[in-house]
């Protein structure tokens, strides 16, 4: 991370544009994580932009963030979405058609595709190819983000997919120029 801390790096891609952040902290004590997202939190709203807290269900309806994110070894979306009520966001992650087609049925608000590349920040993740997102996005009219080793390099590969948005990490918050990176990567999105 290129800033002193989480918040200076978020609200510097609040000003270069960025309009959604998904908080995710597998490492903080409860009482860390609800101190950081509350201060997160401030500056989505100062930016009216979205926060959608990874996991942690009591976390987001704690500091009343916008939504929930959750993966395929999480809580399952359907008990998720039955807390979190029907008027917050509800994300799921999906790698294959199956996962995709479960969280749809189980309320999802989007879907987060991936990784499409080999990442450095979930090394575990299995990578899913450019027909695979394809089939998902043929099969749903969900909006769908991809994620995992986005850069600006790559994001010309998602033309033409249908693909709603793309969530990244290292492609902002470890440039020198949050700002900057976020206005460029916007502008390279717009163009696909």
């Amino acid at each position: 991370m290129s800033t002193e801390t989480l918040e200076e790096a978020v609200e510097q891609a609040l000003l270069g544009g960025c309009r959604l952040i998904q908080l995710r902290e597998k490492t903080a004590g409860t009482r860390d994580f609800f101190e950081l997202a509350y201060r997160i939190k401030k500056l989505t709203n100062r930016y009216q932009a979205k926060l959608i807290i990874n996991d942690r269900v009591d976390i987001a309806l704690a500091i009343d963030a916008d939504g929930v994110h959750v993966g395929q070894n999480d809580l399952p979306g359907s008990l998720v979405r039955k807390l979190i009520g029907p008027d917050k966001l509800l994300g799921i992650s999906a790698s294959t058609i199956h996962e995709a087609v479960e969280a749809a049925a189980q309320g999802a608000d989007y879907l987060g595709i991936g990784a499409m590349y080999v990442t450095e920040t979930k090394a575990d993740a299995k990578t899913v190819s450019m027909n695979e997102l394809i089939a998902i996005r043929a099969a749903l009219d969900l909006p769908l983000i991809v994620i995992g080793g986005i850069n600006k390099a790559r994001i010309a590969d998602f033309k033409n997919t249908g693909i709603n948005g793309i969530a990244v990490v290292s492609s902002v918050i470890s440039k020198k120029n949050i700002k900057e990176a976020t206005i460029e990567l916007k502008q390279l999105f717009s163009q696909i």
